[in-house]
């Protein structure tokens, strides 16, 4: 098959523009990953001049993520997943950790960049018996989201929402959790919110790098204080430890754990 991010003319690859970094190939770059450009790389390299730690965080983040995912696979009993900010395919993405555990699970990845489209086929298979989808849109569109993702999941049954690294690029604090509320409200009692993201007061040096990367023509990504990344699971019960650096929460027996950093996140269920 043809990959239409390489097909010259093709509307993917019209969308798609190299001259300006953007965080979904950064944080690709940043996890060893292929799918960027030089102007991606250039950004990466310039980001880590200021805030070398951003490679743990990246790297910690998905950690978390899959520590997350086996969770709420083994422990919660959850079949269902929704990823909003899909990002761009790596190891250990949702569908591989929870088909592992439960061939029958089925996940809903969500995303708006177009080179994630362009390589969803990466992500679009399944065991037999369940299912991977992938959907084209915003999060800032969550009725769009809900609706869509209907079409693979049984909404009324308990699902997992998952927002990594997503919930920055909406700036307006007050519109961040009227999303997370719209989203939640529509998934039934037993539903898991997970969230991880970038956040203030922790260490001034990553503070830096993100305000002058957002400053640089880049997408910008806004850290949050811890309060604020708590707040989006008001009305939820949180799973203990609660919202912690992302390494802390349940972290594997006999890992490294690094000391504090700025990427918390937390998971909690929907009574």
């Amino acid at each position: 098959m043809t990959d239409p991010a390489q097909t010259p003319g093709s509307a993917v690859q019209q969308k798609i523009d190299t001259s300006v970094p953007h965080s979904a190939r950064i944080w690709n770059y940043w996890l060893g990953g292929k799918d960027n450009y030089p102007v991606d790389e250039e950004a990466g390299d310039a980001y880590t001049a200021v805030f070398p730690g951003i490679v743990t965080i990246a790297r910690s983040s998905r950690a978390f993520l899959r520590r997350n995912i086996t969770y709420l696979v083994s422990e919660a009993g959850i079949r269902q997943f929704l990823d909003i900010g899909t990002g761009l395919p790596t190891a250990d993405n949702t569908h591989e950790v929870a088909q592992r555990i439960a061939p029958e699970a089925r996940i809903v990845y969500v995303d708006n960049d177009p080179m994630v489209l362009a390589h969803a086929r990466a992500l679009l298979y399944s065991t037999a018996e369940g299912a991977t989808a992938y959907v084209d849109a915003d999060v800032l569109d969550p009725d769009r989201i809900l609706a869509a993702a209907a079409e693979t999941l049984d909404l009324t049954r308990p699902t997992a929402l998952i927002l990594s690294n997503i919930l920055g690029h909406v700036a307006d604090d007050d519109q961040a959790r009227s999303i997370v509320t719209r989203l939640m409200d529509a998934l039934p009692s037993g539903s898991h919110l997970s969230i991880n993201d970038g956040s203030r007061g922790i260490d001034p040096a990553f503070e830096r790098a993100q305000d002058a990367y957002n400053e640089s023509g880049a997408v910008p990504y806004n850290l949050r204080t811890v309060d604020q990344i708590t707040a989006f699971f008001d009305g939820l019960e949180l799973i203990e430890p609660g919202v912690v650096p992302v390494p802390l929460w349940r972290p594997e027996p006999g890992a490294p754990v690094p000391g504090p950093i700025g990427e918390h996140g937390g998971l909690a269920r929907k009574p």
